[in-house]
């Protein structure tokens, strides 16, 4: 291990369960302990006037959740498909962060993680928690904190 592993990770030795997202080609890794729920293809509304990682606000459970959208932040182009949200709850209430799909749950040891890189611009720092190492790749870490409408807007 090249870098101490974050709080999320260092939680148990025996790993940490992650759910993986995708957006676009890249493989994300969301810890499933923070994910209240898993909306598949809601349905959206636009905000308008809205800053350009806002997807939509989303009908939740009687409340209105802003969902950010993980392609817009990384400024991919739109997805064609639908999309799945990850709902979250953060200071300011719930949020949502729009990905393309939904992948299975894996375990994450804290061995396998890798700080961000330093050539890593600062607007990714800001919103990737690092790394951690797979057999067929990597799984890039979110940390919903970091995906905050509130945290965003500042």
């Amino acid at each position: 291990m090249t870098a101490a592993a974050p709080a999320m990770l260092q939680r148990s030795e025996a790993g940490v369960e992650m759910c993986s997202v995708r957006a676009g080609g890249t493989l994300f890794g969301v810890p499933i302990m923070r994910i209240l729920e898993i909306l598949g293809a809601p349905v959206t509304q636009p905000v308008p006037l809205a800053p350009s990682y806002i997807g939509g606000l989303v009908h939740y459970r009687g409340e209105v959740l802003t969902a950010v959208s993980l392609r817009s932040l990384l400024e991919l182009p739109p997805y064609d498909g639908a999309s799945d949200i990850l709902v979250f709850e953060g200071p300011g209430g719930y949020f949502g962060v729009l990905v393309d799909a939904v992948g299975e749950v894996m375990t994450v040891l804290p061995e396998a993680f890798e700080a961000n890189p330093s050539t890593l611009d600062d607007r990714r720092k800001a919103l990737f928690a690092g790394a951690c190492k797979l057999d067929e790749g990597l799984l890039v870490m979110l940390d919903p904190d970091r995906l905050d409408p509130m945290r965003l807007s500042q």
